[in-house]
């Protein structure tokens, strides 16, 4: 029993999830998200100094639990995803509908057209090229929303904006992954009918998804909940989780799009259920994800990642990259809010907060790991790795400049 790798596979959770647990309370110390933290001991618990799944020492080296604990992350992707749509408030998004949708569209276009020209001229293909624009034009909204939280300004004007705006942005960058990956995955070229094709596909199951999400779940609870009691032993939990996994499992099989979208709809639909059910759906999924499921995510990106092995010769892109991505975002998104009705200012400090890539840009890399895009020990992952990471760094401190003078 002492070899079998599901002991193995108890101590290497229990590394991770206590190791996750830690870092990101130190992270939280100086005032860092706790995300930063979580990919840091990740980092180091990897090849890159520990190598943590591959030491003799604590017997994980032969019990081949690599496959296991990405399985489990990506579990843990698919209930982030989820999480992000039960969060969705209609009524906030309408207050800001125009400023969100022109900037979320911009914010997310503008650093896909410009890192796709800038990579190619390195030597990458166009596939891998689109790949990291689309990678970096993803927003982590949870990192600024976090710093607005503390300061106390998450409910101005900039507060909501950023909120459905990042939405917006976090939706068209999903889409566009889920196109990328589709026409590079394709074997030889695609032609314009494979093209169409492909796009009709998306289109097919992303308007069905919406209207079965948005229409029916709710519908569904309701009466589910009308001839059984669900309130208790998480019965409205449970179901919402069904729900997360069937619209996940359609996206990929019927779509052509990845999970994590079908899950995101499933969360947007279940997000007009009854405030009760949703709450229950919310707590349920709160614990599993975030006690359990999340920080095996992100501490696993930094157990496939080997900066030790990082390539000199990719600095001088890794910085290019890493300038553009924060210029991107602040000219997109504050040129989209600016033409929403903000003014200089109000522009200015939502380009800002839209800077960090964060999860949702390290959900989109994995996905272009997972997919064959890119390898882990590729020059261009590790590029990718570094600049989402420095993006996660610069930007509480950032947005807490930008807003320093109407909090002093």
């Amino acid at each position: 029993m002492q070899n079998s790798p599901v002991v193995a596979l108890m101590l290497a959770l229990g590394i991770i999830l206590f190791a996750a647990r830690l870092a990101g309370e130190i992270a939280r110390k100086f005032d860092q998200p706790r995300v930063l933290g979580e990919l840091i001991i990740g980092v180091l618990l990897g090849p890159t100094l520990l190598n943590m799944l591959h030491s003799q020492g604590l017997g994980l080296a032969d019990a081949h639990i690599d496959e296991t604990i990405l399985e489990m992350a990506e579990l843990g992707v698919m209930l982030l995803m989820f999480k992000v749509g039960l969060e969705v408030n209609v009524g906030e998004l309408k207050k800001v509908g125009v400023v969100a949708g022109i900037a979320g569209t911009i914010g997310a276009i503008l650093p896909m057209l410009v890192m796709l020209p800038v990579v190619m001229l390195f030597g990458y293909s166009w596939q891998q090229a689109l790949f990291a624009g689309v990678t970096l034009a993803a927003t982590s909204v949870s990192i600024s929303a976090q710093v607005l939280l503390e300061l106390g300004l998450l409910q101005t004007k900039e507060g909501n904006a950023l909120l459905a705006t990042a939405l917006i942005d976090d939706v068209i960058a999903i889409l566009l992954v889920s196109l990328t990956v589709a026409i590079t995955t394709t074997t030889g070229n695609v032609d314009l009918g494979g093209l169409v094709g492909i796009v009709i596909r998306m289109t097919l199951y992303l308007v069905i998804a919406f209207l079965l999400a948005w229409y029916i779940l709710p519908w569904l609870m309701r009466q589910v909940n009308r001839r059984f009691d669900l309130s208790k032993a998480y019965g409205n939990a449970a179901i919402g989780l069904v729900m997360a996994f069937l619209f996940g499992w359609a996206a990929q099989v019927y779509g052509g799009v990845a999970a994590i979208t079908g899950a995101f709809i499933a969360g947007v639909g279940l997000s007009r259920t009854q405030h009760h059910v949703k709450h229950q759906i919310e707590d349920a999924t709160n614990v599993l994800a975030y006690a359990f499921l999340v920080p095996i995510f992100f501490v696993s990106v930094g157990l496939q990642t080997d900066l030790s092995r990082f390539p000199l010769d990719a600095l001088p892109l890794a910085i290019i990259i890493l300038v553009l991505a924060v210029i991107s975002k602040v000219i997109g998104c504050g040129l989209g809010a600016k033409l929403g009705g903000f003014n200089n200012q109000e522009a200015f400090r939502l380009g800002v907060c839209m800077i960090s890539r964060g999860e949702v840009g390290l959900i989109i890399a994995s996905l272009g790991v997972s997919s064959g895009i890119l390898q882990l020990d590729h020059p261009l992952f590790a590029v990718l790795f570094l600049v989402i990471l420095l993006t996660t760094v610069v930007t509480p401190p950032l947005v807490r400049r930008v807003f320093k003078p109407t909090t002093a």
